[in-house]
C-alpha cells in the first residue's frame, strides 16, 4: 500500500555504484590508449635520419674538429665576436628609437608625413642591405663634403666625407637605417593589433592621444611586437656577418683573415657557426621569457616553462617506479628469510 510519506518524499533513491549494478564476477571494461603506430615509425625513422646526420658530421675528419677547437676561444675570435654583438646591439637600439617614430607618422592622420613615413619603408625594403652598404661606402663619390649652414645658401662649416665615415661607422649608418624600416613595420603592426576600443575608453576617460599609446596601447601592442622583434634580432646577429665585405673585424672576418694565412676554411668557418648558433641560442631562450612576461593577461594561466614540465616529468617518473622493499635488496634481513 503506498502512504503518504512515499508520495511527498522529495529524495531521490539511492544509485547504486556501477561495480555493484555489474553482475558478480565480471570486470569492468579496461580502457586501451589508441596505438598510433604511424606516429611512432614517423618518430622512429626521424631519430634514424638524425642519428645518421649526427654521425656523418661528428667523424668526417674533413671537419678537423681539432682545429676548430684550438682557434675557437683564441683572441681574434673573441674579439670579432664582441664587436658583432656591439654592432647587433646598436643597430637593434638606434632602429627601433628611428622606427618607433616612422611608425607613428605613418598611423598620423597627416597626409605628407605618412606619405614620407610610408616612401622611406619603402626604399630601404626594396634595395638589398649589401648595395645600401656599398652605397654608404663610397658615399665620398657622390658627396665630397657635407656643410652646416642655411638651406639653399652659404655654408658655415664643411667636412671631407672620406675622413668622416670609416668602416665601422658605415657599417652602423647602412644597418641602423635598414634596421628602422623594418622595426618601423614591426611597431605599425604591434599597435594595429590593439583593439580600437580600447583607444575609444581612453578617449571617453579624457587621457591624451601620448598617454592612451603610452599606457594603454603599447603594453598591449608589446605581445605582437616582441615575437617579431626577436626574430628581426635574431636575423641582425647573423646580419652583420655582410659588413666583412667593408673590411669590418666583425667574427666572419676575423675568421676569414685566419684561414686565409692557414688555409684550414672549413674548420675556421665552423669556429664562426658555432658561436653564431650559441648566441642566437642564448637569444632565443631571452625572447622566450620576454614573450612570457608580456603574455600575462592574456590568458587565466600561463603554461609552464620547459624547466617546469621537465621537473613535472621526473617527479611523475618517480612515482610510477616502485620503491624497493626490505625484501627486495639482497643481503637484508627480509631477503634472508
Amino acid at each position: 500500500m503506498v502512504t503518504p510519506a512515499d508520495v511527498t518524499s522529495t529524495t531521490p533513491p539511492a544509485r547504486k555504484p556501477l561495480e555493484a549494478a555489474a553482475p558478480p564476477g565480471t570486470d569492468l571494461p579496461r580502457i586501451v590508449p589508441r596505438r598510433r603506430v604511424g606516429r611512432w615509425a614517423t618518430a622512429a625513422v626521424a631519430l634514424l635520419v638524425l642519428a645518421m646526420v649526427i654521425n656523418s658530421v661528428v667523424r668526417n675528419d674533413a671537419f678537423q674538429w681539432d682545429v676548430a677547437g684550438r682557434y675557437f676561444t683564441t683572441t681574434a675570435v673573441l674579439d670579432g665576436l664582441l664587436l658583432t654583438l656591439w654592432l647587433t646591439a646598436v643597430v637593434m637600439v638606434l632602429g627601433f628609437l628611428l622606427g618607433i617614430p616612422l611608425a607613428v607618422l605613418r598611423l598620423s592622420g597627416n597626409p605628407v608625413l605618412g606619405t614620407l613615413s610610408w616612401g622611406y619603408v619603402w626604399i630601404f625594403r626594396s634595395t638589398p642591405l649589401l648595395v645600401q652598404l656599398l652605397f654608404w661606402f663610397n658615399i665620398g663619390a657622390l658627396y665630397p663634403t657635407l656643410g652646416l649652414g642655411i638651406p639653399f645658401g652659404p655654408q658655415f662649416l664643411t667636412v671631407q666625407t672620406v675622413n668622416l665615415l670609416g668602416p665601422t661607422l658605415t657599417a652602423v649608418i647602412g644597418l641602423t637605417l635598414h634596421e628602422a624600416a623594418y622595426a618601423a613595420e614591426v611597431v605599425r603592426g604591434g599597435i594595429l593589433s590593439v583593439d580600437s576600443g580600447q583607444t575609444e575608453a581612453a578617449q571617453a576617460l579624457g587621457l591624451s592621444r601620448l598617454r592612451t599609446l603610452r599606457r594603454i596601447v603599447v603594453p598591449q601592442a608589446m605581445r605582437s611586437i616582441v615575437p617579431t622583434a626577436g626574430n628581426l634580432l635574431i636575423g641582425t646577429l647573423k646580419g652583420t656577418s655582410i659588413v666583412s665585405v667593408l673590411a669590418v673585424h666583425d667574427l666572419l672576418y676575423s675568421v676569414q683573415l685566419v684561414y686565409n694565412q692557414t688555409y684550414q676554411v672549413i674548420p675556421l668557418l665552423m669556429v664562426a657557426t658555432l658561436w653564431y648558433v650559441a648566441v642566437t641560442s642564448v637569444l632565443g631562450v631571452g625572447q622566450y621569457y620576454v614573450e612570457r612576461y608580456y603574455a600575462r593577461g592574456s590568458a587565466r594561466s600561463l603554461p609552464p616553462t620547459p624547466p617546469a614540465r621537465l621537473r613535472a616529468r621526473v617527479t611523475a617518473l618517480r612515482r610510477r617506479s616502485p620503491r624497493p622493499t626490505a625484501a627486495d635488496v639482497p643481503g637484508s634481513l627480509g631477503g634472508d628469510r
